[in-house]
Order: structure tokens, then sequence, then C-alpha cells
């Protein structure tokens, strides 16, 4: 798979099937569009690739929305990896970009630079400018650049259209099995381990500390989780607040990594969200967290 992150140095690609959005969290609905392009450009011995954008645009307009991603981009770029595209063109959304009119989004980006055939999208795909550009305008200019548009039809589950609004508002409800079930794999975040104050160590359960940055934040409380280290796969359970017994004043994510004694410090791992257990809660001493942590142990394990 070919990766372009700059517009510039992308010549004439060669006739493709091209699907273009932002494709948050590539879920069972984005999946089911992308599989239909893939179809296509093989039945049409066409390249297939695909348009995203980084930031997402909403985040980019709103500089107040903080936790919204279900994935990131190194994550979503292997997720597409395995659609096996052919090219991958992430798109810096900045200020700039943000005053493309749909006009020159058609003739520069989906004519001249992709050579677009066949452009799958969604229904409510929007583009350019003030977001002027839609399923109609698209259709307005197939002949003058000679491709033809393709919506895909929504992915119902449960007689609902899936979206990636859905999927966070499972998230932020704890409704993990739910979400799992929707994005066809377990909803995972990958971050950095990062230094902590050591008191998951101090009191017999040594934890990963992990910052949630920019994914949408999950109900807080205490998760069933398994951790991806390198090639090294480990149960464990997780915890995702502020730590009220401790008087914590920013929202971490603590890992607990059964059978695991090494020092991950600074390591990239990723954690696989499986289940959630329980509301995060204050205790009034440390004995009786301890006596939780235990019990919340034992109900992962089982």
């Amino acid at each position: 798979m070919l990766i372009y992150k700059n517009l510039s140095k992308i010549n004439r690609l060669g006739k493709s099937v091209l699907a273009i959005g932002n494709f948050d969290g590539l879920h069972l609905g984005h999946q089911k569009v992308l599989k239909e392009a893939y179809t296509k450009a093989k039945k049409s011995r066409l390249k297939f690739g695909v348009i995203t954008f980084e930031p997402l645009p909403v985040m980019f307009f709103n500089k107040k929305i903080k936790n919204h991603r279900i994935n990131n981009l190194n994550q979503k770029i292997k997720d597409l990896k395995k659609i096996k595209i052919d090219f991958l063109i992430i798109i810096k959304f900045n200020k700039k970009f943000s005053k493309t009119t749909y006009k020159k989004f058609i003739k520069n980006i989906i004519f001249k630079k992709t050579n677009c055939k066949f452009l799958f999208i969604s229904k409510n795909f929007r583009f350019g400018k003030n977001r002027e550009g839609d399923v109609k305008k698209l259709r307005s200019y197939e002949n003058q650049y000679f491709y033809k548009t393709c919506v895909a039809k929504p992915f119902k589950k449960k007689r609902r259209i899936l979206s990636s609004t859905i999927i966070r508002s499972e998230i932020s409800k704890g409704n993990i099995i739910k979400v799992n079930e929707l994005l066809g794999r377990k909803w995972c975040i990958e971050g950095r381990v990062i230094k902590g104050e050591k008191r998951g160590r101090k009191i017999g359960f040594p934890t990963c500390n992990i910052k949630i940055n920019e994914y949408v934040l999950p109900k807080l409380g205490v998760y069933s989780v398994n951790v991806h280290i390198n090639k090294l796969k480990r149960k464990g359970i997780a915890n995702i607040g502020f730590r009220p017994t401790f008087r914590g004043k920013t929202i971490l994510l603590e890992v607990h990594i059964f059978g695991l004694k090494a020092n991950l410090y600074n390591k990239k791992i990723k954690i696989n969200f499986v289940k959630f257990i329980r509301p995060e809660i204050k205790f009034r001493n440390i004995n009786q967290l301890k006596k939780q942590i235990k019990k919340d142990i034992n109900r992962v394990k089982k």
C-alpha cells in the first residue's frame, strides 16, 4: 500500500476506484463501503485507493472537542492495509485546505490527482468549503471529469443505521460488548507507558499508565482488557478515571497486566477492551481498595 501525505507530491495516478471519508473507527458500515469499492476495482482491473483526512474535520473546526476519536491515524492505516487497498491519501486538514471549494476538490483531487473512474461515498458525504459539496454536485460533474458516483447503501444493525456517532455514544456508556460487535473487532487504545506515582506497585498491583489523548472517553470505571506489547499478548484489568481514593485531578488509563513483571516505561502498548466490569468508586481507605481490586481481578480471570 502506497501512502501519500502531501498532495503536491502526487503525480496523476493510474485509473482508479476511490473511496473518500473520515473512516473514524473503520466500523462495519465503513467496511461494507470499502469492500464494495474493492470488488469494483478487481472487476474493472483498476487500482483501489482511499482518501481520508487528518485531523478529523470536526476536531479542526471545533477546538473544544478533545476526546472524540474512535481510532488514531496509526490504527486506521493498519486496518486499511488489511482491506488490501493500493494507495492511501491522507489530506492534512488545515486552514488552507478548509477553503478548498467543492469544484476545486473535484477537479484538482478526484480528477487530476487520482484519475478516479468510480467514486464510492456514503449518502451523507459532504465536502469542500462550507460543506457545499454533496452527492448531487458530484453527479453533476461526472461527464466533465469522466467518473461515476457510487453511493453505498447504509449499513443497518437492528434497523438502525450504523455510524461513528453511535459507536462513540456506546463507548461513553461503557457498552463495550456492543461496541466490539459494531466494529467487527475489539475497540482499543494505543499509547506509550508514562511514569506514574507508583501507587499500584506499593499496594501490590503495579500498573502501566497511559494518557487517553484524543480518544473518545469511555465510561469511567474498571474493564477487562487484552494487552499487546509488540507480539506479546496478555490479559489484564484496566481502570479509567480520576482515582478518587487518591484525590486525582486528571483522567488516566491504568492497566494491570496479569503475569508480567517487565518494566514497560516508554513502551508502546495496545489495550483491547473486552467488557465493562464496574463504575469508578471512591474507597474509604487503601485496604478497602485492595479488597475490591482482588475481587475485580478474580471476576476478570473467570
